[in-house]
């Protein structure tokens, strides 16, 4: 039997907590904005996932099927806003090209932000106009603390400015991009760590 590996990231900004079942079974409790858990194993399967407000099991926010077979390694983001959520698998399966460098992505996830440049303080572009919900290829960069900044695409307009990204050789990161640009909860960036399931 293959060993699957699922983590889970709340970020519909206008939600509150939630529950996340699969086929029935409770598996994650009270998962707010913003958070995400660790990797979980599940074997090869059909799940039936199911999102309810925290304490409620009767009228689900989202009901989607996932597919989990093959030894996958994905990220579920719940997604959009409360009126129009959705959840997303992101595959988190990348093998660095080269040994002693790190590989980095983003991930556009502010429903009301427009399409972005991701680029360094110099106005380097890193990653270049990228759409809400879109997901950008890794990139293979050398191991080291960055500073980025999310622009509007094709102008100067810095509308985040994401400083201390620490980037070890021989591991894969995504930022996401998450919140509100006008509103609350503000704009921020997760960087997050992929395919270690130790943590």
């Amino acid at each position: 039997m293959n060993d699957n590996y699922v983590r889970i990231m709340h970020a519909v900004p206008d939600a509150p907590g939630v529950d996340i079942y699969a086929n029935n079974r409770l598996i994650v409790e009270n998962i707010a904005f913003g958070e995400y858990t660790p990797y979980l194993s599940i074997p090869d399967g059909e799940y039936n996932i199911t999102i309810f407000p925290t304490g409620t099991n009767t009228t689900p926010v989202l009901n989607k099927i996932l597919n989990a077979e093959n030894d996958v390694m994905l990220t579920l983001v719940a997604a959009g806003t409360l009126d129009e959520i959705g959840l997303y698998a992101i595959s988190d399966k990348e093998d660095s090209s080269k040994m002693n460098q790190a590989m980095v992505r983003f991930v556009h996830l502010s429903p009301d932000a427009p399409a972005v440049d991701i680029t360094l303080p110099d106005g380097t572009v890193v990653f270049g106009n990228v759409s809400f919900m879109e997901m950008t290829h890794y990139m293979e960069v050398m191991p080291m603390d960055y500073t980025l900044q999310v622009r509007a695409a094709g102008t100067s307009d810095v509308v985040l400015t994401v400083p201390g990204l620490t980037l070890m050789p021989n591991q894969n990161y995504t930022v996401y991009a998450i919140g509100f640009l006008n509103g609350e909860p503000e704009l921020e960036a997760l960087l997050l760590e992929d395919g270690n399931v130790e943590m």
